[in-house]
């Protein structure tokens, strides 16, 4: 199979495999033990929250290690809105991953208002359209980094400006960004930052979040006693240290992607349009098909040995297309249409040549 879904997910890297077998086998003690094994569990899981800390340039004692990238939106999100005084309004977009639509929806039955956004043609959403949606008795901001149906890198750095300024707390899903592009412009000026394991070569099943120890956050669920009683349960020891021998080893290969990405729009069937954006990451393309949806275009690229997707996979049992295009304008043909193809460190310009052609075979025979 060529795969071509890496947005989804990555496979394990060596190293972070080795890793992960390494330390289950000889540090299997609880983390959370006073015995000798548990205090050596211990110690690889504080290693690996600092390599987490200094990558993301926050401070240590904020990272909390969590089992995923929707665990981690889900918990920052509802604790810092239950954290905060001031009032129960809510600004997003609408372009959000689905993890972030579900807290939202929580907290909009707990009697929150919630405004959604909408994102320009560029991709990107309005800084201004930001400001003028903020209220006396907005308590939160919470917008992702990266768009992971689409590619585009949101101004988040402008908006924390806008938040600091009024003391309100702003979270960032930063799971399709982290270790891809820096976030030492804003993390020094956010309250909350969610991150992923397996989008960067490390172990699906843990993730991790920072949330700014200054805030006295409630814990969702009283009386656990694992990271600063926000989380119940054994911390995945092994998962962790790859997590971090993941990130020690990551390598975004910016340019490499550019040159894929210029490759596939200059050998494109005339039928497929390529979604650009003013500033995105290069080796997530979204694109649609005229007159053909997108999980047909699914279909057949999986028989003719292709992985691709048609967006997020926590988005797969919906009807209604993308998120992110509809949020752009889009109509709702178009977005049943949309489907998602991105790079990974082994993309090959061959295999790019095999993408086009079973892509023009799929518009031919439609």
């Amino acid at each position: 199979m060529i795969y071509m879904d890496y947005a989804a997910t990555s496979p394990m890297s060596s190293n972070a495999l080795q890793a992960y077998c390494d330390v289950a086998k000889r540090y299997y003690g609880n983390s959370a033990s006073l015995h000798d094994l548990g205090g050596q569990a211990n110690y690889f899981v504080e290693q690996a929250r600092t390599v987490v800390a200094k990558t993301l340039g926050v401070e240590r004692n904020g990272i909390i290690f969590t089992g995923s990238g929707t665990e981690g939106n889900l918990l920052s999100i509802l604790s810092l809105a239950l954290a905060a005084k001031q009032g129960k309004h809510i600004i997003s977009s609408q372009a959000e991953h689905t993890s972030v639509h579900a807290a939202l929806n929580t907290l909009e039955k707990m009697g929150f208002a919630i405004t959604k956004l909408p994102l320009q043609l560029n991709g990107c959403i309005d800084v201004e359209q930001v400001r003028k949606a903020i209220r006396e008795d907005t308590a939160l901001i919470t917008i992702q980094h990266v768009n992971s149906e689409i590619g585009s890198i949101q101004p988040v750095e402008e908006i924390a400006a806008i938040a600091n300024n009024v003391n309100i707390f702003f979270h960032v899903d930063c799971v399709q960004s982290f270790s891809k592009l820096a976030t030492y412009s804003f993390s020094a000026n956010v309250d909350a930052i969610t991150v992923s394991a397996h989008k960067i070569g490390g172990p699906k099943g843990c993730g991790a979040i920072f949330i700014n120890p200054k805030i006295r956050v409630p814990a969702l669920t009283p009386g656990v006693t694992h990271e600063r009683g926000l989380r119940g349960g054994t911390l995945d020891t092994p998962a962790i240290v790859a997590f971090a021998t993941a990130i020690e080893n990551y390598q975004y290969e910016r340019q490499h992607y550019e040159l894929l990405r210029q490759y596939l729009r200059k050998n494109l069937p005339s039928a497929c349009q390529l979604i650009e954006c003013d500033n995105q990451l290069p080796n997530i393309c979204g694109l649609i098909m005229e007159k053909v949806e997108g999980q047909y275009v699914l279909l057949k690229l999986n028989e003719a040995g292709i992985c691709i997707s048609t967006g997020s996979a926590c988005d797969i049992h919906s009807e209604s297309g993308t998120k992110a295009i509809l949020s752009m304008g889009y109509t709702m043909e178009e977005a049943r249409q949309f489907f998602r193809i991105s790079f990974g460190p082994t993309t090959s310009f061959e295999e790019i040549d095999q993408l086009v052609a079973a892509l023009t075979n799929v518009f031919v025979k439609y």
